[in-house]
């Protein structure tokens, strides 16, 4: 990993911002790739997706619909210890989405005057869950229980078909997608699929949705980007990003644990450690050394921790490592610090927050109860993870009776015609006169 050293330097806002490693470039090849393909599906429709498939999945005469008894073959021949695990995930994904949904709310404006705050889930909702490098069963939970907890109707679930399953979405995708009850799934993957939620695909069955949700890499991210306004979407979740604040206190071996799992994801993933301790720093890139050696996907991991995207970053100290990390807006923001919980209300910028080394990204990935599709790329500074407030759009019902709308009537007239809108008043004084 590179190192960025900041000691001894003023940095403004523009300049903390400057100093953040992004791999902006193949971020902008992925927009400019994404909106071609979801313009290739719109247009081409299921002749696309198969075409995409064939060329990113070595994959052709693959069912795209998935057929009920699949679901049902997946599910019975699912490890007992993997349902297990599902099993609980939902439990506690669950009691967390429940918390995210507003009770209705009635606010009394005067005698006679009310409005109701209520939140509506979407009817139609389409979720996209990876399937390349690796198979992420949890993410099945991850966004099919917040929907479900928010109240959607309709839930639609694509994953990519595999060449090793000749064709199909691989089994425990397909498994935990019949644990939660969801029959309609279809077996496309990467921007494509975004595409086809957003405008349907009538030649396979599948009508547009209200909102697409769901991470993948960089593809994925960007052809949500290239969808929005056509259909509601969830932050840009591509490809993840760990950021870990650590002092001298922490452990070495730990940190560098969880920068490596990270990093496992993808070859585009961020791993990033802000530290003010120059000797943390040195035994933490010892110890990723050691470890990315030693694990299973090395290569991959080796190039993402490589990338522009990576680095070790050393500060001055708590009030530059805090700005530093508000700055990047991390997906993931660890802190491994000696009063970490004290700690944990200044970083105000990130997806999600794991305070303390007995709270790994791992523990959220799976079975913390929190949602892992979080936003990447920055857009936490704004934007928040998934959540069943996803699926929900809050409405203003409106109640006036003759008396309530008499208390307003001159100042709604007054207005109307100060903005030379008389029609407006008009119709206000349209229900005092014969």
């Amino acid at each position: 990993m590179r190192t960025i050293d900041l000691r001894g330097r003023e940095l403004s806002p523009a300049d903390m911002l400057a100093a953040v490693p992004r791999a902006t470039q193949a971020r902008a090849e992925a927009l400019d790739t994404a909106t071609r393909l979801v313009d290739d599906v719109r247009e081409l429709g299921e002749t696309a997706l198969r075409d995409q498939a064939e060329r990113f999945d070595r994959v052709s005469g693959h069912d795209i619909r998935v057929p009920a008894d699949h679901l049902a073959q997946a599910l019975e021949s699912l490890a007992p210890e993997v349902r297990a695990a599902l099993e609980e995930a939902i439990r506690r994904v669950r009691l967390a989405s429940a918390a995210q949904v507003p009770a209705e709310r009635t606010t009394q404006i005067g005698d006679g005057a009310r409005i109701v705050q209520r939140w509506q889930p979407v009817h139609r909702v389409g979720v996209y869950i990876p399937g390349g490098k690796a198979v992420y069963p949890s993410s099945v939970v991850m966004n099919v229980v917040p929907a479900q907890v928010a109240g959607v109707t309709q839930i639609a679930l694509a994953s990519p078909p595999q060449a090793d399953q000749d064709g199909r979405i691989h089994p425990t995708i397909l498994a935990a997608a019949a644990l939660l009850g969801i029959s309609e799934v279809y077996a496309m993957g990467g921007a494509g699929a975004i595409g086809a939620f957003a405008w349907g695909v009538p030649a396979v069955g599948l009508d547009p949705v209200d909102v697409v949700s769901g991470p993948g890499n960089n593809y994925v991210a960007s052809a949500k980007r290239a969808v929005a306004g056509v259909v509601g979407t969830d932050s840009e979740a591509g490809a993840t990003e760990i950021l870990v604040v650590a002092d001298a206190s922490a452990d070495a071996r730990l940190v560098a644990a969880d920068l490596v799992s990270q990093a496992e994801h993808d070859e585009q993933a961020s791993a990033v450690l802000v530290t003010d301790s120059a000797e943390l720093a040195t035994a933490v890139a010892t110890e990723i050394e050691r470890q990315a050696a030693a694990t299973r996907h090395s290569a991959r991991v080796a190039a993402a921790l490589s990338g522009p995207q990576s680095a070790i970053v050393l500060v001055d100290g708590r009030e530059m490592a805090t700005a530093f990390s508000n700055a990047y807006a991390p997906e993931h923001l660890e802190l491994h610090l000696h009063d970490a919980e004290a700690a944990a209300s200044a970083f105000t910028n990130a997806g999600a927050i794991f305070v303390g080394d007995q709270t790994p990204v791992s523990l959220g990935d799976y079975m913390a109860g929190s949602n892992h599709v979080l936003p990447t790329g920055g857009q936490a500074r704004y934007a928040p993870g998934l959540g069943s407030y996803t699926f929900l759009r809050p409405q203003q019902v409106i109640s006036y009776d003759r008396d309530a709308l008499a208390a307003v009537r001159d100042g709604v007239v007054a207005l109307a015609n100060s903005e030379v809108l008389p029609a407006h008043g008009e119709a206000i004084e349209a229900r005092f006169t014969a």
